[in-house]
């Protein structure tokens, strides 16, 4: 199953909009969320900083800023298909 990972951090309104989208379709599909704050992890927020939220599949970057559901259901699916 794909490992869905949210980097983000408390106060952030895009990491909220994020988080509602991702849940929404790991809802679908009964997959987890993992959500990380990068204030927590210093190699996270050095490479991270000005680009939450990161949303990871396997641990790759999907996307920054924002999850488009769509795109995020098609990589889910192209997952799936070659696992």
């Amino acid at each position: 199953m794909p490992r869905l990972t949210l980097l983000g951090k408390p106060g952030c309104h895009l990491c909220d909009d994020a988080r509602a989208i991702v849940l929404e379709v790991a809802g679908e599909r009964g997959l987890e969320l993992e959500e990380r704050n990068i204030l927590d992890d210093e190699a996270l927020l050095a490479q991270y900083a000005e680009e939450i939220p990161v949303l990871l599949i396997d641990d790759r970057v999907h996307t920054i800023w924002r999850v488009d559901p769509e795109r995020l259901r098609r990589a889910l699916d192209e997952r799936e298909a070659t696992a």
